[in-house]
Formats: structure tokens, C-alpha cells, sequence
């Protein structure tokens, strides 16, 4: 079908990506602008993403029992901002991912009925043709009965 094979739905959500990008970056810089963004959205993930990121290096390289220093408070920013940007991007990414999913199964879902309304037709005639048969198969033994009981001229 080449009416389905460039759906302007799957355009749709590439715009959509494409646009989160540069909201994403707006939301970078307003985040290490506001102290509250700052405080409780960006220092908080970037401490424990660092955190997490020198304990593995630490562990691979052989040391169990290093003490890791948290990031200044810039660089915390700057990393949370990151995060916060790319976690944007993801998200909407994966919301793309989950409405191209609903409407590709909501378009399976309507073949599948159309599908199932044209068998459950089909075989709806199928059922009356039968009758039908029977019926006429009916009338023409009664018109062999008949015709055999009516008495024959004798020669």
C-alpha cells in the first residue's frame, strides 16, 4: 500500500525530536541560571552520576576502597545540566516511541476487525446460501413426489 508507506504520523515525531533538542538546551542554560534548579534538580544526579562513574573506574582499576571526592559545585552544575538536556531528549524520544507504538497497534487492531467483520459476513452467507440450498433441495423432492404420484396413461 503506498498510501502507508510514508505516514505523516512518523514525520510528525521527528519533528517533535528534532524540536526537543533546542528546549533541551534552553533548559540547560535556565537550570544553571536558578539557584532552585540548580540546588534540587541539577547537583543531586550529577553528584550521584559522578559517584557512581569513579566508584566503576575505581573497582576496574582495582581499587575497593577509594574515597571519591564530590564534583565542585560548577562542575556538578554543568554535568546535571547534561543530564537534565539528555534525559529531556530521551524522554521525549521514548514518548515518540510509545504514541508510534499506540498507533501502529491501533491500526493492527482496526485491520484485524475489518478482517473479522468480512469473515464473520462471508460466513453469515455462507449460512443463508445453505439454507437456501436446503430449501430448494427440499422443493424438488416434493416435486419428484409429486410428479411420481401422478398415475400414468396406460398404453
Amino acid at each position: 500500500m503506498v498510501v502507508g508507506a510514508f505516514p505523516i504520523a512518523k514525520l510528525l515525531m521527528l519533528g517533535i525530536r528534532q524540536l526537543s533538542k533546542p528546549l533541551a538546551n534552553r533548559l540547560k542554560a535556565g537550570a544553571v541560571r536558578s539557584e532552585f534548579f540548580k540546588s534540587y534538580v541539577c547537583l543531586p544526579p550529577a553528584q550521584l552520576y559522578h559517584w557512581i562513574e569513579m566508584r566503576t573506574k575505581m573497582r576496574m582499576m582495582g581499587f575497593k576502597g577509594a574515597q571519591i571526592r564530590p564534583l565542585n559545585e560548577e562542575a556538578a552544575a554543568e554535568l546535571g545540566s547534561e543530564l537534565l538536556g539528555e534525559a529531556i531528549v530521551f524522554v521525549v524520544g521514548g514518548v515518540c516511541l510509545v504514541a508510534e507504538y499506540m498507533r501502529q497497534a491501533s491500526n493492527t487492531r482496526k485491520k484485524e476487525e475489518e478482517l473479522s467483520s468480512t469473515l464473520h459476513s462471508l460466513e453469515q452467507g455462507i449460512a443463508e446460501l445453505s439454507l437456501t440450498i436446503e430449501q430448494l433441495d427440499t422443493r424438488i423432492r416434493e416435486n419428484n413426489r409429486l410428479v411420481l404420484s401422478i398415475p400414468r396413461p396406460a398404453q
